[in-house]
């Protein structure tokens, strides 16, 4: 390696992998139209509530036919009575309507806006403080704090480390392969990692480190390669976990809504051959737009800017040694859950399940992995998802999603006749482009997943046929910072600006759009997703 000094005056060593933690990432300052929106947030949220709660009081949920509801809700209305019920629906749309405009401005930190919807569902009494505080529990809470135990094994033990290192070593030999090397290996990851945060923390110092190698220091010192490796990487995080059931916790999700209302079971095998094909595309086109239209590198950027930096990872990865035996352990208890997942349609154990059991390993003293200590959980983002989930349950409780499109297919008036490809384009659309609005893919879960299921009974088509290739369109979270937490995480590198992502963003989203309405013409038909001839146009 060379002896050049990669060290700034401040003594900070940009080739330093410890400098990209997540706890020492920089606070990045809000530019002037975040800081008017986080000042405006608080009262728009407060004024917001109180004309849809005390004033509007829309008409459409003050006089409810109960042959609208779902079960549920419907039981539900039995037991309150209409003038109640009316009343729970109201206060249903007012929180929802100020949460996300809390979460929209970041006008105070997310998990404190979870809370506050959760107590505000409470006091209004949509739900009971049972039923409120019980969605920390849910088990895709569960899968979630699972997987970071796991996740913790993988760092720990540096299996994940030295994976992503070994490939980029061997593979990154210039610009282009370095990229395409971060596609796999996100693809990989996303077989093994059931939470999109976990992949997030897992890449970032390495990909920091080629960012820096290549010159791209982040504030004033942005350039191509630097918006392309991390914006690349954000895409690729979230578009690998849709092509896994077990991708993140909102799949699994959208998996159990189906069933819920079909009884129809989805298995891991189910989903993967029904995305991962899309996913694999989809990637590869984020990766053509990003380094040929929006991010083509100057001559200069497909140099290495630091002398022996690429030496340095080769250090880094020689640090690590022979794999030992709890690497190994770690390579054949992930295998192994892979494994189980892969299988669920013959064993039938839940995803959650499973996940449970490889944690219960990894944690056995004497035979395990790891320790309690060594486990690290993000509980700001746990109680995050906890206020969306309660806000699901609000949602089941109410029926607002259904009240709501019957409503606007009323006031459309759209007939029952109306043709199969119309919903197909107007939900998949909804919920691909809802991500300029909501903050969370649990929240658009919650929402879209049962407004599909509503609109298939609604006009006599099969749940599955709207429902699944919607629940496909979940993991298009890159857009905005708000629009995930890996988006958020990778904001605060300062490698790009609000401009980049919004316009490779909206591209990619308008791409994933565009390759879900073909997949249900062609592959969805072709595993009879959808019907035949939807669209008529092959």
């Amino acid at each position: 390696m060379n002896n050049i000094s990669t060290e700034n005056n401040n003594g900070f060593d940009p080739l330093d992998m410890n400098n990209y933690k997540i706890e020492k990432l920089p606070k990045r300052s809000k530019s002037k139209v975040e800081s008017f929106l986080a000042i405006l947030g608080g009262p728009l949220a407060i004024i917001t509530f109180i004309l849809i709660y005390f004033v509007l009081k829309p008409d459409f949920l003050q006089s409810i036919n109960a042959d609208l509801l779902g079960d549920y809700a419907r039981s539900i209305f039995d037991l309150k009575g209409s003038a109640e019920f009316s009343k729970m629906n109201i206060a249903m749309m007012a929180i929802f309507a100020a949460g996300v405009i809390l979460w929209m401005t970041e006008a105070i930190p997310n998990y404190l806006t979870s809370l506050i919807i959760i107590i505000s569902l409470v006091l209004t009494g949509v739900l009971s403080e049972k039923d409120a505080y019980a969605q920390l529990g849910h088990k895709v809470m569960w899968l979630n704090i699972m997987s970071f135990v796991l996740a913790s094994m993988l760092v720990k033990t540096g299996l994940a480390k030295r994976f992503a290192l070994w490939f980029i070593v061997h593979f990154g030999k210039k610009s282009s392969s370095i990229f395409l090397s971060f596609l796999l290996i996100n693809v990989v990851l996303s077989a093994f990692i059931s939470a999109t945060t976990a992949k997030a923390a897992i890449l970032l110092p390495i990909f920091m480190v080629i960012a820096a190698i290549y010159g791209a220091r982040g504030g004033d010192k942005k350039n191509n390669f630097g918006r392309n490796i991390v914006l690349q990487n954000l895409f690729y995080i979230n578009i690998g976990a849709s092509g896994f059931l077990t991708g993140s916790g909102a799949n699994l999700l959208a998996a159990a809504l189906i069933t819920g209302a079909t009884g129809v079971d989805i298995y891991f095998t189910d989903w993967m051959r029904g995305n991962f094909l899309v996913a694999i595309i989809l990637m590869f086109l984020g990766y053509i737009i990003a380094v040929r239209v929006f991010f083509p590198l100057k001559k200069e950027e497909r140099l290495p800017q630091i002398p022996g930096g690429m030496e340095r990872l080769k250090e880094e990865l020689g640090k690590l040694g022979k794999m030992d035996f709890q690497e190994i352990k770690s390579a054949l208890l992930f295998i192994s859950i892979l494994a189980l997942w892969a299988t669920d349609k013959f064993h039938g154990i839940s995803p959650t399940a499973v996940a449970f059991i490889g944690a219960i390993i990894a944690l056995t003293p004497r035979i395990g992995i790891l320790k309690w200590n060594d486990v690290d959980i993000p509980w700001h983002l746990m109680l995050f998802s906890a206020g969306a989930y309660t806000l699901g349950a609000g949602f089941k409780v109410t029926d607002l999603p259904s009240l709501s499109v019957n409503a606007i297919f009323d006031s459309l008036g759209l007939g029952l006749q109306t043709p199969f490809w119309v919903l197909y384009l107007s939900l998949t659309f909804a919920m691909a482009f809802s991500a300029l609005i909501f903050q969370s893919k649990t929240m658009r879960t919650m929402i879209f997943i049962p407004i599909a299921i509503g609109v298939a009974q609604r006009f006599g088509f099969d749940v599955i046929s709207l429902a699944l290739p919607v629940a496909f369109l979940i993991e298009h979270v890159y857009m905005l910072p708000f629009n995930s937490k890996p988006a958020a995480l990778l904001y605060e590198t300062d490698q790009y600006s609000l401009t980049d992502t919004f316009k490779f963003g909206l591209t990619m989203l308008t791409v994933g759009w565009i390759v879900n309405i073909i997949m249900g013409e062609t592959w969805y038909r072709y595993l009879d997703i959808t019907p035949d001839g939807i669209f008529g146009i092959f």
